[in-house]
């Protein structure tokens, strides 16, 4: 599976970009929010990359940080959340605000994405109020557990990889948290896991 890209940001469109990585152009899809800190053509950039098959297409959802990645996973979770409207809330929200509006029950404020009606936003909030709390935390997002993962990109990154190998995204999200206070903000992303992942099976 493919899971970052690095290279040059060759073209864009609407919600696209396509990535040249040593010369192969990989299409990604993207959130408006991803497409802007893109830059412009012939910036070097790093997208984070979640693949999608299905029977009738596969795709590259790219993002800007594991932290928004962890977020697409977790609200494609939900019936009736596909990428598209997955895309669309990321777009309209950033991962802070979509974290607060899931913990304190704000479906009002997911509902301001395009294509997300009141009853769809309802469920959103609904399965994702406790999740929201394992994430990496938001500044100021009151009634999250203080110990977890800070967004910063060793933990986020820390963070998918405890996922890719089967852990919860709350258990791991957790457990790099811990890892973090253990081994200060500035630890490597070997070590986070390495750590994280004896918090996470212990």
């Amino acid at each position: 599976m493919i899971a970052k890209l690095t290279g040059l940001l060759d073209d864009t469109g609407p919600d696209w970009a396509i990535i040249d990585v040593n010369g192969v152009g990989y299409l990604v899809h993207c959130s408006a929010r991803t497409l802007d800190h893109l830059g412009i053509r012939g910036d070097k950039v790093v997208v984070h990359t979640e693949m999608q098959v299905s029977e009738t297409d596969q795709r590259l959802i790219g993002f800007t940080s594991g932290a928004e990645r962890n977020w697409f996973r977790l609200l494609t979770a939900v019936q009736g959340v596909g990428s598209k409207v997955a895309l669309a809330i990321l777009s309209a929200l950033t991962t802070e605000e979509l974290q607060r509006a899931c913990a304190g029950g704000d479906s009002a404020m997911v509902a301001r994405a395009n294509g997300v009606g009141p009853k769809l936003a309802s469920r959103i909030v609904n399965e994702l109020k406790d999740k929201a709390g394992g994430m990496p935390t938001a500044p100021g997002a009151p009634g999250l557990a203080s110990a977890a993962a800070p967004v910063g990109f060793s933990s986020a990154d820390a963070v998918s990889a405890l996922q890719n190998l089967g852990f919860k995204p709350a258990v791991a999200s957790m457990a790099v948290g811990k890892a973090v206070e253990e081994l200060g903000e500035d630890a490597g992303l070997n070590d986070l896991v390495r750590v994280a992942l004896k918090k996470a099976a212990g």
